[in-house]
């Protein structure tokens, strides 16, 4: 966590400013971290490269092709960083032999003294697989190596699938008693079971290569061997059979049919949607789940496009992606649907509709994955299910359902809990489309098999007090809101209607230093997006989170239902909202103990749901809630409590009761 402070504080001059890629920038002791979008070679193909071991054998890679995967892995044998990974590579070698997975070791120095030291290496680690000193760089070029320590996994159609580190054991200036992350392990384990990994493309620490005089390359880019791939990522996610997008991209007849609508949206930087600042130039993007296309695949794509739209080779076909069954999380372990079809009609509007939805769960449940799947896709606009207690006082965002984002899946050792005997409250909002339909949405969890050690909570920091004048297009509004001191920050998701023009997220600290969160120049309706941090952002004790949105109420509006009218907020999508859902994680025993411990504040005991607020039902005088709630937003934070308190001290005017009411809050809010 402390890496993540420092990411996210080193440069801030520019708004929000990542990390620089180049080593100049970087600390003393580096690790693993995510490459800019156009270093990143995961999903790319890989040529039929050949290669000779250094015991003579001739090899190519397509030799693989029936394995279940295979991994490049680069060493040098006088590089420091790679001696101590190599033991590390030779009990994975053995360990995933039995899951059909080969090895292949690389080692791009051509002197005499390293052909040495790599067969002895070889011979007291006893590695399985070719070996190669690769005195041509042809490996090195052909999968665009950078390190001495970088490894890449390809599937057996020759797609990258991962490329990076080892794990983090090891890196410039440090070493650990045992990894925090297995990137490589994760990544098998990801491929063999038909998941996506999530983290692709990381620089490895390890000594640097210099391929100063590349190869030239003289390959027709054709569907096969590289279109197809752009498509698998960056578009089938949506554009598949049964999926959100209006026609499908799973085959060449479908790109080659679409391709007049595939260049417009690429040109116009419509697709695929993400709609955060981009970095600057060379720095690496900040979001687990960026979806920007890099430069290099728009110019191959609409190169492709304009230059005849070639087929190419079958043999060079990615490999086709099973999913499991019909839900991007696997199979879940419980499911949940409206308790009733919902009839949508065919014009007009609808208001919104709310579900309660029992879980009849007897004991806490934990979920490490939950997905919204609605049976009329084109109508329903956007789901949030919220878990409830019985009596429908207290509830919290489970997770939503926009157009793109339909899924949450956390990293191990996170999940969210569910405790025993709530409900799931599902919000609909439908969105007629021409003719009339029906829809019965269904929820799939799947719970983590043992207790996690963070805790995802989600709230919103909203403004309802909005209010919007005619024919205005840039007017702002904002919200603001203190989080608990420790929680960690992992993902943000902005919610505005149609008049939504821009939003940011900033944090205010004690050090005066203001960081931007997230910053969306571009807010679009249609698609509402999470923004998933890599490194979740601890919270410092001062903080407070502004979020600004900036709204377009004017004729220029082309989606704007009426200029002329002032804008207050509201449900449907003529009114207005300025949400910003915040995702934080917690640890789950250090909360526990908070709660239990005799010295727990008054405040932390009245906040018994633990979110770091007080509702209404929780708040020790109720009739002074709506004095306190300054913001409007139907909860107290520590920080409206304090306020509040000084403010009902300069009106008491030593009235005695109102002095009893004194004491009692001032002991909660300390």
């Amino acid at each position: 966590m402390t890496h993540a402070l420092v990411h996210w504080t080193l440069i801030l001059a520019l708004g929000w400013t990542i990390q620089k890629a180049n080593l100049s920038a970087q600390s003393i002791r580096q690790g693993p971290r995510t490459l800019p979008l156009e270093m990143q070679r995961a999903g790319r193909w890989v040529p039929d490269l050949s290669f000779v071991s250094i015991d003579g054998e001739r090899g190519k890679l397509s030799d693989y092709e029936k394995k279940n995967a295979l991994v490049i892995a680069f060493v040098g044998a006088s590089c420091p960083l790679s001696k101590k990974f190599a033991p590390t590579l030779a009990a994975l070698e053995r360990e995933w032999a039995k899951k059909d997975i080969s090895f292949i070791f690389v080692d791009p120095i051509s002197t005499e003294s390293t052909n040495l030291k790599l067969r002895e290496m070889v011979g007291r680690l006893g590695f399985q697989g070719p070996v190669v000193q690769d005195k041509t760089k042809a490996l090195a070029k052909g999968l665009a190596a950078t390190t001495t320590t970088e490894v890449f996994l390809l599937d057996s159609a020759r797609t990258i699938l991962y490329h990076g580190p080892v794990d983090d054991q090891y890196g410039i200036g440090y070493q650990i008693e045992a990894p925090r992350n297995q990137y490589l392990q994760t990544a098998l384990r990801d491929h063999l079971q038909g998941r996506k990994t999530r983290i692709t493309s990381l620089w490895a620490p390890g000594c640097e290569l210099d391929l100063s005089s590349p190869e030239e390359t003289t390959i027709e880019w054709t569907y096969h061997n590289r279109i197809s791939r752009i498509m698998q990522s960056h578009c089938v996610e949506c554009h598949r059979v049964g999926g959100v997008g209006p026609f499908p991209l799973e085959t060449y007849d479908d790109v080659r049919e679409n391709a007049g609508m595939i260049s417009k949206v690429i040109r116009d930087g419509l697709m695929p949607p993400w709609f955060a600042a981009p970095p600057p130039s060379g720095h690496p993007s900040p979001w687990a789940n960026d979806r920007s296309m890099p430069q290099a695949d728009k110019d191959d794509l609409l190169g492709w496009i304009r230059n005849g739209k070639a087929l190419g080779n079958p043999a060079d076909s990615l490999m086709v992606t099973k999913r499991s069954g019909d839900w991007s999380i696997g199979r879940p372990d419980a499911l949940f649907s409206l308790p009733k079809e919902v009839s949508v009609k065919a014009t007009g509007q609808m208001p919104y509709a709310y579900f309660k939805v029992p879980t009849e769960f007897n004991e806490d449940r934990w979920v490490e994955a939950a997905e919204v799947q609605p049976t009329a896709l084109e109508a329903v606009h956007h789901v949030i299910v919220f878990v409830s207690d019985s009596q429908g006082r207290k509830r919290e965002p489970l997770v939503a359902y926009v157009p793109g984002n339909s899924f949450y899946q956390y990293p191990p050792g996170a999940a969210k809990k569910i405790p025993s005997g709530s409900d799931l409250l599902f919000q609909m909002h439908y969105t007629p489309m021409g003719k009339p339909t029906k829809d019965r949405t269904r929820i799939g969890l799947r719970f983590a098999q043992v207790r996690p050690s963070k805790a995802v909570r989600t709230f919103p920091i909203l403004n309802k007090r909005i209010n919007i004048p005619p024919r205005t297009d840039n007017h702002i509004e904002t919200a603001s809101e203190t989080l608990p001191e420790g929680v960690a920050v992992r993902a943000l998701m902005p919610h505005m209607h149609l008049r939504g023009k821009a939003i940011r997220y900033e944090l205010f600290s004690g050090s005066k230093e203001v960081v931007t969160l997230l910053d969306v120049p571009h807010y679009d309706f249609n698609w509402q997006m999470r923004y998933e941090l890599i490194e979740p952002m601890v919270m410092p004790k001062e903080n407070r989170i502004l979020v600004t949105g900036i709204f377009d109420n004017s004729k220029g509006n082309l989606a704007n239902p009426n200029p002329d009218e002032r804008v207050h907020w509201g449900d449907q999508s003529d009114d207005e909202m300025l949400i910003g859902y915040v995702e934080y994680e917690t640890d789950v025993l250090a909360n526990e103990e908070s709660v239990r411990s005799p010295s727990a504040d008054l405040f932390s005991k009245l906040d018994q749901d633990g979110n770091g607020f007080l509702s209404k039902s929780e708040f020790p005088k109720p009739r002074l809630f709506s004095f306190f709630d300054q913001n409007q937003d139907g909860r107290v934070s520590r920080e409206e409590g304090t306020t509040g308190v000084e403010s009902l001290k300069k009106r008491s005017d030593g009235a005695q009761g109102i002095r009893a009411v004194l004491r009692g809050l001032t002991e909660s809010f300390r």
